[in-house]
């Protein structure tokens, strides 16, 4: 066990000689790593707002099924129970003739008179309604086509090509972010492993020796991969507090210009996705520094 401890150690410990014996090099790695991660974290912020707001416009966006106005109230409750019973109803609230025109009368005293002129005699233009809210956005169309079928649905009316947008959005910020994620991963490997090349290739004489002297490729290999991790572990911390001061600043900016009142939505706190952005950073800075160093040890110990 003690065996065992003092070689982690001295593998831990050379790791860490060499990511302060190279200064140059290894900030260089650094800024450019945490460049690359603060723009991917962008992209990662923005599509976790996305599918917040989504989350929102669906609780929000309904669909308003029209009932016949010659149905009875019992084939008005048996309509709203067949309603109940599709998979990805969420909410169904019902809507009275009575209801439908004075909240129309509300609007305005100029429509309010005229509606009064209009329904002075009982009569009532509107039809009561049901209105429902989904689970799932991407399913208005198959909801919609289904109670389209029931008895006693005079219409239905939905905002399909709003639905639509905001689903192609959301789509498209989560190609948008794996494809630039891809591309930083690979980009950032590569600085990784030019980097640690150089410290490889100053040590080359060092490493042949150790070779020479019965050394394991993994014993030879492994400071050099714990130096990339340890680079990748600092950049993500780094780029973790760059990115919430910016995040919060932005924000802030955008609530107290109004834009969040404007379109009605509210944006994720940093807080909200400390843990996550995090844990995914940290993921990334390993599995970066690690391959890239393992990468960088193929020449020279002959892989």
């Amino acid at each position: 066990m003690i065996v065992k401890y003092s070689i982690l150690g001295y593998l831990v410990g050379e790791g860490f000689r060499n990511f302060f014996k190279n200064k140059k090099s290894t900030i260089a790695s650094v800024i450019i790593m945490c460049a690359t991660m603060f723009i991917f974290g962008i992209f990662f912020l923005i599509g976790e707002n996305v599918n917040y707001i989504m989350d929102q416009v669906q609780s929000k966006q309904a669909l308003e099924i029209f009932i016949n106005p010659e149905a009875t109230k019992e084939q008005e409750a048996e309509l709203e129970q067949k309603i109940k019973s599709i998979q990805y109803v969420n909410t169904i609230e019902y809507t009275s003739k009575e209801q439908a025109l004075n909240e129309v009368k509300s609007w305005s005293s100029s429509v309010e008179m005229i509606l009064g002129d209009l329904t002075a005699d009982g009569y009532n233009p509107f039809k009561a309604s049901y209105v429902i809210t989904l689970t799932d956005l991407t399913k208005a169309e198959e909801v919609q086509r289904q109670i389209e079928t029931f008895d006693n649905v005079a219409s239905v009316q939905t905002g399909n090509k709003t639905i639509n947008k905001l689903i192609q959005v959301a789509n498209g910020v989560k190609t948008a972010t794996g494809v630039i994620l891809v591309l930083l991963v690979l980009i950032s490997i590569f600085i990784i492993a030019n980097t640690i090349k150089l410290t490889v290739h100053a040590r080359r004489k060092e490493i042949s020796i150790m070779k020479y002297v019965g050394a394991t490729n993994s014993f030879i290999r492994w400071p050099f991969i714990v130096e990339g991790i340890i680079i990748g572990i600092i950049s993500a911390i780094i780029t973790v507090v760059i990115l919430g001061f910016a995040y919060n600043f932005v924000a802030e900016t955008m609530m107290n210009g109004g834009l969040t009142e404007t379109i009605r939505v509210n944006l994720l706190t940093f807080s909200d996705m400390l843990s996550m952005l995090f844990v995914v950073y940290i993921i990334i800075g390993i599995g970066i520094g690690a391959i890239g160093s393992a990468i960088s040890m193929k020449k020279y110990l002959q892989v």
